[in-house]
């Protein structure tokens, strides 16, 4: 039997941009089911879908990007699952691209965007970023570590429900979590249009619990791949430290022992930390 598609949007205060938005998905995705998920909205956001005859989820109050994305899957019941932004920065026109590179085996299809796609220059810096270092943690290349466009097959993402975070960094923890469960992901590139309305990421606070993110990775997949470099440079430094005060003082100082100390630390806090990891991931109903 052919399988079911859910598209879920997570949307706040995204009329304008639903009004067409809307339309162009029920022409491109006729037999999917819709559902929009109102996050809180203060406009007239759940008038727009009902009117276009989509699905309503709704919360009184806002509970960010990642809750509604949860509160889409749990509603759904699409054996695939389409998760795109309300702000008209994803087209409808390229999700046919992802659905045909999803049908070649994949697990996940992710829309890249590429540079042209970037806001701003402090954006395509901070995502190039995350890409490389989610790409060292991972071992796999990782073109678009944030991208919110992607297909997925439902059942394995309902899988790692319990771990996706309200905010906005829903898409690095399901991305994290696939790959270390070894399902497949693939990226197909997309271009981004400018947003319609008002963004919701603030610079300031967001690019702190961005930054914050880098950290989240290491502890989502590989603990160790995070922790160990730590340890091996608080031991080296430790090391070569103990050969200078031992040649020019005869004498193993107490600054020696700290840092070598910090290292044995650091390395048992990643094992640790592996143990756990290894625990998250295992499957919940």
């Amino acid at each position: 039997m052919p399988e079911k598609i859910s598209l879920i949007i997570p949307a706040k205060n995204e009329a304008k941009s639903l009004f067409d938005l809307l339309p162009q998905l029920k022409g491109v995705l006729p037999e999917a089911e819709i559902i929009v998920v109102n996050d809180g909205s203060t406009d007239n956001t759940q008038q727009i879908c009902e009117d276009a005859g989509v699905k309503v989820v709704n919360h009184p109050y806002s509970r960010g990007n990642g809750a509604a994305i949860k509160s889409g899957a749990r509603t759904s019941s699409g054996d695939i699952f389409i998760f795109m932004d309300a702000d008209g920065q994803h087209r409808p026109e390229d999700i046919q691209g992802l659905l045909n590179r999803y049908n070649e085996g994949y697990d996940m299809v992710v829309g890249a965007r590429g540079s042209e796609s970037q806001a701003s220059k402090a954006r395509l810096f901070g995502n190039g970023l995350y890409n490389r270092i989610a790409s060292y943690m991972t071992g796999q290349k990782i073109i678009d570590l944030t991208s919110g466009f992607r297909v997925v097959n439902a059942n394995k993402f309902k899988q790692f429900l319990y771990l996706l975070p309200n905010g906005f960094s829903y898409p690095t923890t399901i991305t994290m979590a696939f790959f270390r469960a070894g399902y497949g992901v693939a990226y197909e590139p997309i271009v981004a249009p400018e947003r319609i309305g008002k963004s919701h990421i603030n610079l300031l606070k967001d690019g702190i619990r961005f930054f914050l993110i880098i950290f989240k990775i290491g502890t989502l997949y590989s603990p160790m791949k995070l922790f160990f470099p730590a340890s091996l440079v608080f031991f080296l430094t430790g090391l070569l430290y103990y050969i200078y005060t031992f040649f020019t003082d005869g004498r193993f100082t107490n600054m020696g022992v700290l840092l070598l100390s910090t290292s044995i630390m650091i390395f048992l806090l990643g094992l640790v930390s592996e143990q756990i990891t290894a625990l998250f991931y295992q499957k919940r109903n």
